[in-house]
């Protein structure tokens, strides 16, 4: 997704499964925000029916996250991400872990400009020199933080995290004051690829701001 873009996941627009989203007969609920699947389960509609993005809307997405190499692979995902959809990461996920020792801290830290120049040619990955570059950057700024990656994030969680009724005019939105913190003081840090918009994809990943639609069962 762009900066421009109200931020949940996006469903995958090949034509396949545009196809098989189109078949469904099921009713949407709460204004469009929910869609009954096959299952008889209420889901976010932003979602489509590729089983690996449906496990992870079901078991992931929201679900709170800590430790400094956990939110170290949530920030590189989301930096990766950035002009993409969320499926085109997902779907690269294992090879993004391979191409960056599992997303630890030191070891991704430690890697030369040779190891970063070869990864422009793993197809496993997203093939941006910046965004590589960046991530490689990141973690050795957030190696330098006095408190930790993952304890310097959580600080900027909601105090009182927003909870829309069925019928509260629920919207998924691109940014907050909180995702603003966020990307400032990340940038200031030196921290690259962390804008608002995609600080607030973090957020609504790692649990910070449940954003599941009311009325999906993992509201």
């Amino acid at each position: 997704m762009t900066d421009s873009q109200t931020r949940a996941p996006e469903p995958a627009t090949n034509s396949a499964t545009s196809a098989i989203v189109g078949s469904l007969t099921h009713p949407q609920k709460a204004g469009g925000k929910v869609r009954v699947f096959d299952d008889g389960l209420p889901r976010c509609s932003w979602l489509n029916l590729d089983p690996l993005y449906i496990e992870y809307h079901d078991t992931e997405w929201g679900v709170p996250v800590h430790g400094n190499n956990e939110m170290f692979e949530r920030v590189a995902l989301e930096g990766f991400q950035a002009g993409l959809s969320w499926f085109t990461i997902l779907k690269r996920r294992e090879g993004f872990r391979s191409a960056f020792h599992g997303f630890d801290l030191e070891r991704v830290s430690a890697m030369t400009p040779a190891e970063a120049e070869a990864l422009m040619e793993d197809t496993g990955i997203i093939r941006n020199r910046a965004k590589i570059a960046a991530t490689i950057n990141n973690a050795r700024v957030a190696l330098e933080l006095p408190e930790g990656l993952s304890e310097l994030l959580w600080s900027f969680a909601p105090a009182e995290p927003r909870q829309a009724a069925i019928d509260g005019g629920f919207e998924w939105h691109a940014t907050s004051p909180e995702s603003d913190a966020m990307s400032k003081e990340l940038k200031k840090r030196g921290f690259g690829f962390v804008g608002s918009t995609t600080m607030y994809a973090l957020m609504q990943a790692t649990g910070m701001i449940p954003d599941h639609a009311p009325g999906c069962f993992r509201h």
